[in-house]
């Protein structure tokens, strides 16, 4: 089964910088676009970074320019260097996994990790 297992979330001041890191295990890792996904309280979880199968990124507009998305196909890994930092960047952070359905490959769906709390305090 997919597992997608999360790190590096913790607590940081305002400007400074975090790696959040995306193990993930059960799936053709490069057949999968991957993406990290914030949700604060009372919030809709949204989009932060996503990368394609052929490494193509595209950001959210309230952290480009501020985020970097990268694949590692050969450790099954995908990263989000997290600079300047913002008090509304504070949020569970989610890997997700967009691609074949294990079960039923011909169809698409999304996998979830259990998410990395970023907190942003002075």
């Amino acid at each position: 089964q997919v597992q997608l297992v999360e790190s590096g979330g913790g607590l940081v001041q305002p400007g400074g910088s975090l790696r959040l890191s995306c193990a993930a295990s059960g799936m053709i890792f490069s057949r999968y676009d991957m993406g990290w996904y914030h949700q604060a309280p009372g919030k809709q979880r949204e989009l932060v970074a996503r990368i394609t199968r052929g490494g193509s990124p595209n950001y959210g507009d309230s952290v480009k320019g501020r985020f970097t998305i990268s694949r590692d196909n050969a450790k099954n890994m995908v990263y989000l260097q997290m600079n300047s930092l913002k008090p509304d960047d504070a949020a569970v952070y989610y890997c997700n996994a967009h691609g074949p359905d294990l079960t039923v490959p011909i169809n698409i769906r999304d996998y979830w990790g259990q998410g990395t709390q970023v907190t942003i305090s002075s």
